[in-house]
């Protein structure tokens, strides 16, 4: 199985750790190894074959993080089009140069997964079911909670019962708290976290028949001679912005869900990234030097700077200190920072 990372983002909602010159993926913030190469080892273990798109801004550090990688592994693009697009650029590239018929598996960067083998069990398994059906095949994650930031899948029909495997019946989008309290009372939910599975061709036969306007843009740049040459990167910005749920995933005739046999956390806000990383017995978590905490509980302080900082007699609190800027905010509305990161790039 070939594996593709998508490794791109805006750097908002970890401001001012992330930028949009290094976003998160870039950085080291769940152990001693950065989001991106911890995706490259778990990608690593769904099959020999790994390849990474990155959008052109990036690549240099993108490079010099992964610099085991084959140059020609790295997928340059010139500039952000949407995943829909991102993803074409891909099966594009791998078109040219493996088997049609091989199955792809499609990964983020910037996800925090700790049962390694269970991850790479669920992608084979999905490998298996879309190589055997001809359909594309997802990865949903059991919900734990009744989350509203994420979109939901609606199973129904057992596929292969051993191996949680079912047929997609609806996508669901980000939902109110009661309705997604609804949906995972139910059993019948899963989060659509953006893992998906499919060979070149099933990509192109799902296209064909479900999404025409991005199966022209695919043979656009399929018509270019030479992948990421001037004439090829011009094709390639002259595209619009897509997301491909909405472009081609929503629409598709049939799809298999794998129900997702590992943890799963999509980091986006210091809420999530305190529940990822080690906490002392108060719930603390501390990072960098010259933090001096007193009577501090359930606070996550990160010090990139030699200036000291002090938490004093605080609970439920984020404090972050970076050359970028300070953050202190309190825990659970600190998803809020891509607003603040925001109105700071305009």
């Amino acid at each position: 199985m070939i594996t593709v990372i998508i490794a791109g983002g805006s750097g908002t909602r970890l401001w001012p750790l992330s930028t949009p010159e290094f976003p998160k993926h870039l950085l080291n913030l769940t152990g001693k190894r950065t989001m991106l190469q911890q995706t490259v080892d778990r990608a690593k273990r769904i099959g020999d074959t790994v390849y990474v798109v990155t959008e052109a801004s990036h690549a240099h550090h993108v490079r010099e993080q992964l610099s085991d990688l084959p140059d020609d592994h790295f997928m340059i693009e010139p500039g952000r089009r949407g995943t829909a697009h991102c993803i074409i650029f891909a099966l594009d590239a791998i078109a040219r140069r493996h088997d049609h018929d091989e199955p792809v598996a499609f990964i983020h960067s910037d996800h925090h997964v700790r049962d390694i083998a269970g991850f790479t069990r669920s992608f084979h398994i999905a490998g298996r079911v879309s190589s055997e059906n001809k359909e594309i095949t997802l990865i949903g994650i059991e919900p734990t909670f009744p989350a509203t930031g994420f979109g939901y899948i609606q199973r129904d029909g057992i596929i292969d019962e051993d191996s949680g495997v079912y047929n997609v019946e609806s996508f669901k989008e980000k939902p109110d708290y009661e309705t997604a309290s609804e949906y995972v009372q139910s059993g019948n939910y899963l989060w659509n976290c953006g893992y998906f599975v499919g060979s070149v061709r099933t990509f192109i036969d799902e296209m064909t028949a479900s999404a025409p306007d991005l199966k022209a843009n695919f043979d656009r740049l399929q018509s270019v001679a030479e992948h990421s040459s001037e004439e090829y990167n011009n094709a390639y910005l002259a595209l619009d912005n897509q997301v491909i749920d909405i472009a081609l995933i929503e629409k598709a005739r049939r799809l298999a869900v794998v129900s997702a046999g590992f943890d799963w956390m999509d980091v986006g806000s210091f809420k999530d990234l305190h529940d990822a990383v080690e906490q002392d017995e108060q719930g603390n978590y501390y990072h960098g030097e010259n933090i001096h905490p007193l009577d501090a509980e359930n606070v996550f302080v990160r010090n990139e700077e030699d200036k000291p900082v002090a938490v004093i007699g605080l609970d439920n609190v984020v404090v972050v200190n970076t050359p970028h800027g300070i953050l202190v905010a309190r825990k659970d509305v600190s998803h809020r920072t891509g607003e603040v990161a925001k109105k700071l790039q305009a």
